[in-house]
């Protein structure tokens, strides 16, 4: 099996993000990192292809740089997919010349800043071959994808209630001062009109919409920001209504202090209920009406796992796996998707998020911003997406 040839953008020395793609795109060795432009410092870019083991040669200054002469060498050469792991303004700028450029594109999360450029990307997408993925993280969970089965398979019966959070303390003080990670995520300039919201709500939203198989397609949100001289939120959230009748609550906060990573989801339908959390990925926790409650358990092995649960476990039950294998999945899933390019009938790779995806994001960032600022709140959420 050849290895998928791969370049990044963005992701030098100091960055988180960058050094998070990397270990789960090599945890499964399906792919080979021939080509970078990880910083606009000199000097960082150097130090990190040196780390990395990228040639000086295929070392670019500029992304700009990477993508016209990555597209000038031999095909079997040059790279196939590039790997978007920048601050969110430069997503749809390199994602649209890359794809006009002949490359496949793994972007980081959310698409971009705003839905009109996401729409114009999808355009874009859809007059060609390439394919695009969106690093939604959590959906390369397996038991994600269990509970996401066990919604499908009537086993909770009629959905009715939905319970989304996703809450971090690391914003708890202004940390923007010192921290570059936050300074970028906090700047309009550089993460788009929501901070809180577009960085980590539209997690939780796109792990709702996907565990339940269903739209969002109402919310009543409130935005707020706590810390002094802060430009973008840090805090909100939602009511939601879903397009086949249920409810629920979503909730995204950076500055409750002293939490970690602690997205977390309830479901509940006529039948019984289901919970799942970021920080106990393991374990689906199924309480059917009249019964006593039992645990789904990821691993080989393990009873009662749908297969595509069992597809994204690569050990047996007791052996935790965690983000990165999650993030792993979905590149693996990539990689098979470019290794088929014959077979490519539109910019989907199955089992990956893709512009659909994006376009949720953004649409439920407007929603968002719209019903914080309006008295009426009730805001319809843009059906884009959704097909």
């Amino acid at each position: 099996m050849q290895k998928v040839r791969l370049g990044m953008i963005g992701g030098g020395e100091g960055a988180f993000i960058g050094a998070v793609h990397r270990n789960a795109f090599g945890l499964d060795g399906q792919y080979d990192l021939v080509c970078g432009a990880f910083s606009r410092d000199p000097s960082n870019n150097e130090s990190t292809a040196d780390s990395l083991g990228v040639q000086h040669s295929r070392t670019y200054a500029s992304w700009e740089d990477m993508l016209e002469k990555e597209a000038a060498l031999p095909e079997q050469q040059r790279m196939q997919v590039v790997s978007i792991v920048t601050p969110n303004h430069l997503h749809v700028p390199i994602s649209v010349a890359a794809i006009k450029a002949g490359f496949h594109v793994f972007c980081e999360k959310p698409a971009g800043v705003g839905l009109g450029e996401v729409k114009d990307l999808q355009d874009l997408l859809h007059s060609t071959d390439r394919l695009y993925g969106l690093a939604h993280t959590y959906l390369g969970y397996p038991m994600v994808w269990q509970a996401r089965h066990m919604v499908e398979s009537g086993m909770l019966g009629n959905i009715r209630k939905v319970f989304v959070e996703y809450p971090q303390g690391w914003l708890s003080a202004n940390e923007e001062t010192h921290n570059k990670q936050a300074k970028w995520r906090t700047d309009p300039s550089l993460a788009g009109g929501s901070g809180c919201m577009g960085d980590i709500g539209t997690h939780a939203f796109g792990l709702a919409e996907f565990v339940l198989d269903d739209a969002i397609t109402a919310l009543c949100g409130q935005l707020y920001t706590h810390i002094d001289d802060r430009q973008l939120d840090d805090d909100g959230a939602a009511l939601i209504k879903t397009k086949k009748g249920a409810t629920g609550v979503l909730i995204a906060s950076q500055v409750c202090a002293g939490e970690e990573n602690a997205l977390k989801i309830k479901v509940y339908g006529d039948k019984g209920g289901l919970e799942w959390h970021q920080m106990e990925p393991n374990s689906v926790v199924y309480r059917p009406i009249g019964q006593p409650y039992q645990v789904f358990r990821a691993g080989l092995g393990q009873p009662g796992l749908c297969d595509e649960a069992v597809n994204r476990c690569r050990i047996p039950g007791g052996h935790p796996e965690g983000y990165l294998e999650a993030m792993a999945n979905l590149y693996n899933d990539f990689a098979k998707a470019v290794r088929s390019e014959s077979e490519h009938t539109s910019s989907k790779a199955n089992g990956v998020p893709g512009i659909n995806s994006g376009l949720r994001g953004m649409a439920f960032i407007d929603a968002m911003l719209a019903s914080s600022e309006s008295d009426t709140k009730w805001e319809t959420v843009s059906p884009v997406g959704t097909e």
